[in-house]
């Protein structure tokens, strides 16, 4: 399939507001992509272009290319080939330019579990120079509720527990790009919903874009203005949620997710059937 370089002209999500934007520089950049480990091609010549403002979900099976695209985003995985931008900033030659305005958040990456929520919050407003950290910690507590264990050791909360406190951490530096692994693994669906609000909120307050790698086809389909479905390293499909549902004439992004797993085409036929 061809791929999409800007993602420019697909319908927002129900009741989504607008891709902000539009005309102006991308949030993210990437044009022909390619990260070759050994013989494996990890991600193979991908390129699209997201608007600031915008929440965009980054779908795919286990191998898809995800993480990989993520950490070359992040300046973390240097590519074989092809380019990234990020606000503006070639990554990775430029990202200590823009490092100050992004954030990464997954819960299946621990903080120091000896530290409590506080000092590792604290640690992390400091990486990122933050003013007025004492009154931002406290402000992040609040909104997601840490109070009752802003003192207690990493290494002693739940799951849960643990994943709000992570997005505090990045969201503690107010980010305009916010980089999202899972955002609400682990979490009861009541706290789930209250953090997907709390994201739709930061977004619409901050115009601040979210790129969401999540396997949780709901959530998608609630935040996301867009949808980017990779498969062994390539884009598979690209366009609103609406978009890609009606295309594979699906009611659910669930049901598309897995006949993209299974090999099945946007006709329902297998790949390679002619």
């Amino acid at each position: 399939m061809q791929q999409r370089e800007t993602g420019q002209g697909q319908a927002p999500a129900a009741n989504q507001a607008p891709a902000a934007d539009q005309g102006g520089s991308a949030a993210i950049e990437i044009a022909h992509l390619v990260k070759v480990y050994k013989t494996t091609r990890a991600v193979d010549d991908i390129s699209f272009r997201i608007a600031r403002g915008s929440i965009t979900g980054l779908l795919g099976g286990n191998g898809a290319g995800k993480t990989t695209t993520i950490a070359m985003i992040m300046g973390l995985v240097l590519p074989t080939s092809g380019s990234v931008s990020v606000l503006g900033a070639k990554i990775p030659e430029q990202r200590y330019d823009v490092l100050g305005r992004m954030n990464f958040e997954s819960p299946y990456v621990d903080m120091p579990m000896r530290l409590t929520v506080r000092q590792n919050l604290t640690i992390f407003g400091r990486l990122y120079a933050v003013k007025h950290l004492r009154e931002r910690i406290d402000q992040l507590a609040a909104d997601l509720d840490l109070k009752e264990f802003l003192d207690r050791s990493n290494g002693k909360l739940s799951a849960g527990q643990k994943t709000r406190v992570a997005l505090a951490k990045a969201l503690i530096n107010e980010p305009d790009l916010l980089l999202l692994d899972e955002p609400t693994a682990s979490l009861d669906p009541d706290t789930a919903d209250w953090v997907r609000q709390h994201l739709e909120t930061y977004r619409k307050t901050h115009n601040a874009t979210i790129l969401l790698a999540s396997h949780n086809m709901l959530e998608v389909e609630r935040l996301c203005d867009r949808v980017i479905i990779m498969k062994r390293g390539k884009i598979e499909d690209d366009d609103s949620p609406e978009g890609i549902m009606a295309r594979y004439n699906r009611d659910t992004l669930e049901e598309v997710f897995l006949d993209v797993a299974r090999g099945r085409t946007r006709e329902g036929a297998p790949e390679g059937a002619s």
